[in-house]
């Protein structure tokens, strides 16, 4: 029943902490590390058994791994190659050294100083990557960079585990021969000559590559056949524990194992399956880890030397952030994506607390010392998500308002000015300057100015919502604004203002939907139009069609679609207008719908009628997308 009852105290926590925190845009980390202060040192309901629980939680972290693993194919790796080894070799090396050189100024060992280097070195793959897929900046430029240098990271805790023991010094903690009791395997190779035991783990690795290639997927095809669903996540759940002992039982850690696998099988036809029947745990595993490490700060030895301790950690953060920045702008990170990179990896890491618990056994490190360094690792993970609101409220909007290249000088004119060349601008820009007509275009994002010019579209670099750029480009002698940016509220502005300074331009304007629709008509646009509707009514056509409805049929109902669409538009406008998204707008559309039912279900004919009416002539056999 004790193990029960932790569960409960632990799930309650963070079903209450967490959607808080979220809602008031914390994150789910922040929320996950608040909850564990509070039923640690705040209420006491948990106490010793938090270390305990925090080495199963880890198991987060290599779940995790093996998810990141299965989203990348190994030419993806391959491209890669210059960042982990550039850009991640010279993080780990540069920080150990910058770190090893503070241990040595402070007083430590060259031994000590060298070990507390290459621990704070890493930073917490556990939050960084957390929060760049719950944000949706994986993807960027310096999310990438951020997981290549985590990546680097992870690789680079084997070599640390092989050189911790060599520099021991004999501090109290234990001592070399029991090292391994520190949570590290590889006590079943120990007795090996070196050289076998670098064989061993070589032939470990093959194993793994290999089995993936071959093995698993008629496995996976096996499982899968038997229509089984908790069989399959049985299977999933299998395959990562089993390699993470397998690595573990050689010596190397458990997150490359699974990462290696994970990779393995980022082709495989069963990955979509892999990742949702293993995402739930992960998920879980990782929450219980942060409530661990909030659950486990010493606020007594915090109370007791408080300047101490919340000076370490920030001189922590501020150096890893100055190392970072200083990387980044080598390797040519600009504005918002530099910022994300440098502030997102400037905490110290998980693995810092297993590799402390494997120094102290060691003798590397006292344990004095572990004990402060240990709440100056915890801080720093606890003010990362701070540091990620100050990056997604502060620093980013600003990187993308301001940029070090000034705007071009615009010298032509033109009957047409295009602000915003993104998908929308670019095919109404090409449909109006292939039918001959001068366009003056503007865009705020160099990639796509030099991207176009490449292609011999001139572009002209500008924040289109600056007043004296559009006076430059001639929007007081053109005869149309055609506004298309990304930025909802920054294209509603543009509008207005043009609407109420070049009162004889007419405008044109790209929509989100029909509610901005409507605002944009209330800023002066003369027309507004939704960027995905006409492209969803050509799929939604193309869908009935696919499900077997003759061409012509599913012609009519798209055009019947469209036309009750287009009188709801204009039908709605006075209800939103009046009061928004009031109970008389939502009762004028529900009126709509149960109207479009009834039009949807009227049939136009019989197929003879639908074959013939109006000269219509199905389309060739594959062909029926007119």
């Amino acid at each position: 029943m004790e193990l029960l009852s932790d569960a409960f105290v632990y799930l309650c926590a963070a079903v209450i902490a967490v959607p808080i925190a979220n809602r008031l845009g914390l994150g789910s980390v922040l929320g996950y590390l608040i909850a564990g202060v509070v039923i640690g040192p705040v209420l006491g309901i948990v106490g010793s058994e938090t270390t305990e629980v925090q080495h199963f939680a880890e198991f987060g972290v290599v779940m995790m791994l093996f998810l990141v693993g299965l989203e990348l194919q190994p030419a993806m790796l391959w491209k890669m190659r210059k960042q982990l080894i550039g850009l991640g070799g010279l993080q780990v090396l540069g920080t150990t050294a910058v770190f090893a050189g503070a241990g040595l100024a402070f007083g430590l060992v060259w031994q000590s100083a060298v070990a507390l280097g290459m621990i704070l070195a890493l930073s917490s793959t556990a939050i960084v990557l957390q929060t760049l897929n719950e944000k949706g900046w994986l993807k960027t430029e310096g999310g990438q960079s951020s997981f290549s240098v985590l990546l680097t990271q992870d690789i680079a805790v084997i070599p640390m585990l092989a050189v911790l023991p060599l520099l021991a010094v004999g501090h109290g903690g234990g001592s070399q021969g029991d090292s391994h009791g520190a949570g590290h395997g590889g006590e079943a190779l120990a007795s090996l000559p070196g050289w076998l035991q670098a064989v061993v783990i070589l032939a470990v690795i093959a194993a793994i590559i290999v089995a993936g290639r071959h093995l698993m997927r008629p496995v996976f095809r096996f499982i899968a056949e038997s229509h089984l669903r908790e069989i399959f996540t049985a299977t999933a759940l299998l395959l990562v524990i089993g390699i993470a002992l397998l690595m573990d039982f050689v010596g190397l850690s458990p997150a490359l194992g699974t990462f290696l696998a994970g990779v393995v099988l980022s082709d495989s036809d069963y990955r979509h399956e892999l990742e949702s029947d293993i995402e739930p745990f992960k998920g879980l595993l990782l929450g219980l880890f942060f409530l661990t490490v909030g659950a486990g700060i010493d606020f007594n030895l915090l109370f007791g030397a408080p300047v101490t301790i919340f000076g370490l950690a920030i001189g922590l953060i501020v150096t890893k952030f100055a190392l970072l920045f200083g990387l980044g702008t080598i390797f040519n990170l600009k504005g918002a994506d530099k910022w994300l990179f440098a502030l997102g990896l400037a905490q110290a890491g998980e693995f810092a607390f297993v590799l402390f618990g494997f120094a102290l056994s060691a003798g590397v490190l006292e344990p004095a010392l572990l004990q402060t360094l240990t709440l100056v690792v915890a801080i720093s993970m606890l003010l990362t998500p701070a540091l990620f609101i100050l990056y997604e409220k502060v620093i980013a909007p600003r990187a993308v308002t301001q940029s070090n290249r000034p705007a071009d000088e615009i010298d032509r004119k033109g009957r047409i000015v295009i602000a915003g060349m993104g998908r929308f601008g670019q095919i109404v820009g090409r449909l109006l300057i292939t039918s001959g007509y001068d366009v003056v275009i503007l865009d705020h994002d160099p990639q796509t100015v030099e991207n176009l010019g490449k292609v011999g579209l001139k572009t002209f670099y500008g924040d289109a919502t600056r007043p004296d750029l559009l006076h430059g480009a001639g929007l007081q002698d053109a005869d149309l604004f055609i506004a298309a940016l990304d930025d909802r509220d920054k294209q509603t502005m543009v509008v207005e203002h043009v609407a109420k300074t070049y009162t004889k331009v007419r405008i044109l304007a790209r929509a989100r939907d029909r509610h901005h629709v409507y605002e944009l008509e209330q800023a002066g646009a003369h027309h507004a139009e939704r960027e995905v509707f006409e492209g969803a009514m050509t799929m939604g056509r193309r869908a009935l069609i696919d499900l077997g409805m003759h061409p012509f049929r599913a012609r009519s109902k798209a055009k019947d679609f469209w036309h009750h669409d287009r009188a709801m538009l204009d039908d709605l406008r006075e209800n939103y207008n009046d009061g928004g998204v009031d109970k008389s707008y939502i009762d004028a559309m529900r009126a709509h719908s149960q109207t479009l039912f009834e039009i949807m279900r009227t049939d136009h004919g019989d197929e003879k009628h639908e074959r013939t009416e109006r000269g219509w002539t199905p389309p060739p056999k594959g062909d029926a997308t007119l």
